[in-house]
């Protein structure tokens, strides 16, 4: 299954007719039918994803969020709250409740799962990087964060410097701060230089030409500097095929129709702190954790960290459900490349695989450097498809390019052989990560035995 949803109506018609829509895509779904069902449930199951109807037995969809939100361990659920209408005061009054998104029906499938995609990509995202901090923690490289929180960079991007004016007056009026109108060519051109970027962009569907809005939703998130950024994406179209594309291409939100100044500063009353609360966990791991857990040459994690995490890991996925698999990769020949072009060539190798090798991967994956030129890769909520698509995308990443040293100018050809091994989802047992690491282990040395330069699996035996 792809992730655990509850969805709570109380109609009985309805929970089933969005049951049908959600399992066959693949989700593990729950049914709740009141306000106290979905509070005792979300408890019991921890779901990746609430959906709520409006008009909830209780008291209502909006207020079972507002108690779910005031639980500390439900707190980062991911709500959607869906309505019998389009009413513009309820949509506001949910998502000040703390929901992620609000529907109307008749609900677009499209568009709906394209929101529960996004939302469970950006939660199993939080997850990961929690799960990081904790650890910190647990092995005292974590200190208390700062309650200063500084203000938003906010750009807005529409289809005419006029329509950008009047946008700007509205939600700085919402919002009490600065913001500021860009255009296209600045976001990207800021984007490509480093140079300081906004904290969240508004993007209208239609900038300087038809449809140019969705491809710089896709520029901004395909660049580093604007990776996390917040991103609004207005559909002119209500329920039109843009909504869905924006979100899977990495949009925060969709705001359908037109551009509602309340809304968007509903929104980013959510967004926002989620954001920084993002990069603050980011940044306290890379900090806190790089002198103990990161080897000092690639900047990867180290086997020591590696290990801790995938015990962790392990425990998760037993509480979870989920599966998840686990490469070991190995340069081929690299001896031959020490002996030939000398130690601080092979070192310059060994940085830039680490390069390309991080720059394939998930946000929610692990790599780790774990031995001399050997890498671990760990890929939580992973089944066997997922990981030997990644594990062939990432032997091409490394291969199809030679490396160029930087310290003798040399190019130097470089493969790598990798063995792949998935717990599945449902079945994980205590020790799964040895048996794990002993049948990666074994499909490495096949690859290595069958030619180099290639992808093994080996089933780990229960």
């Amino acid at each position: 299954m792809s992730g655990r949803i509850l969805i709570a109506d109380d109609v009985a018609t309805n929970r089933i007719v969005l049951k049908v829509k959600l399992t066959s895509a693949c989700y593990d779904v729950a049914q709740a039918a009141n306000v106290s069902d979905v509070i005792a449930m979300a408890s019991q199951r921890r779901p990746d994803l609430i959906l709520l109807g409006q008009t909830l037995e209780g008291g209502g969809g909006i207020e079972a969020c507002r108690r779910l939100k005031a639980i500390k361990d439900l707190s980062a659920i991911p709500v959607v709250i869906i309505s019998p209408t389009t009413d513009r005061n309820a949509r506001l009054e949910a998502l000040r409740a703390g929901a992620e998104d609000f529907l109307s029906k008749p609900l677009d499938e499209t568009t709906l799962l394209a929101i529960v995609r996004n939302l469970m990509r950006t939660h199993a995202a939080r997850q990961e990087m929690q799960r990081r901090q904790k650890l910190a923690e647990e092995m005292g490289f974590a200190e208390p964060s700062s309650s200063f929180q500084r203000l938003a960079r906010i750009a807005l991007l529409a289809p005419a410097v006029e329509t950008g004016l009047m946008w700007r007056k509205a939600l700085t009026q919402e919002l009490g701060q600065k913001v500021d109108v860009i255009s296209k060519g600045k976001a990207l051109e800021d984007s490509a230089q480093g140079n300081s970027v906004p904290d969240v962009f508004v993007i209208a569907s239609n900038l300087t030409e038809q449809g140019d809005g969705l491809r710089l939703v896709s520029e901004l998130r395909s660049r580093l500097s604007t990776r996390h950024s917040v991103i609004i994406f207005i559909d002119e179209i209500r329920n039109g095929p843009a909504a869905a594309m924006a979100l899977d291409l990495g949009a925060n939100a969709v705001m359908p129709g037109h551009f509602d100044a309340e809304e968007i500063a509903a929104r980013l009353e959510l967004l926002i702190p989620a954001k920084f609360i993002s990069d603050r966990l980011r940044n306290t791991v890379d900090q806190r954790l790089s002198m103990a857990v990161t080897d000092p040459l690639t900047g990867l994690y180290n086997r020591r960290y590696a290990s801790s995490y995938l015990e962790r890991l392990e425990i998760q996925s037993q509480q979870s459900g989920k599966g998840f698999a686990v490469m070991l990769m190995d340069l081929d020949r690299f001896k031959s490349i020490n002996d030939r072009h000398g130690h601080i060539v092979g070192d310059d190798v060994l940085v830039e695989v680490s390069a390309r090798l991080r720059d394939g991967i998930r946000d929610m994956d692990l790599l780790a450097r774990y031995g001399g030129e050997e890498f671990l890769i760990a890929m939580p909520d992973t089944e066997f498809e997922g990981a030997m698509a990644m594990a062939e995308r990432l032997r091409a990443i490394v291969g199809n390019q030679p490396v160029l040293s930087a310290s003798s100018g040399a190019n130097v050809p470089v493969t790598m052989s990798i063995g792949v091994a998935v717990a599945h989802a449902g079945k994980v047992a205590p020790g799964e990560v040895q048996r794990l690491l002993q049948s990666a282990d074994r499909a490495l040395y096949a690859a290595k035995s069958e030619g180099r330069n290639q992808v093994t699996f080996i089933q780990s035996a229960a």
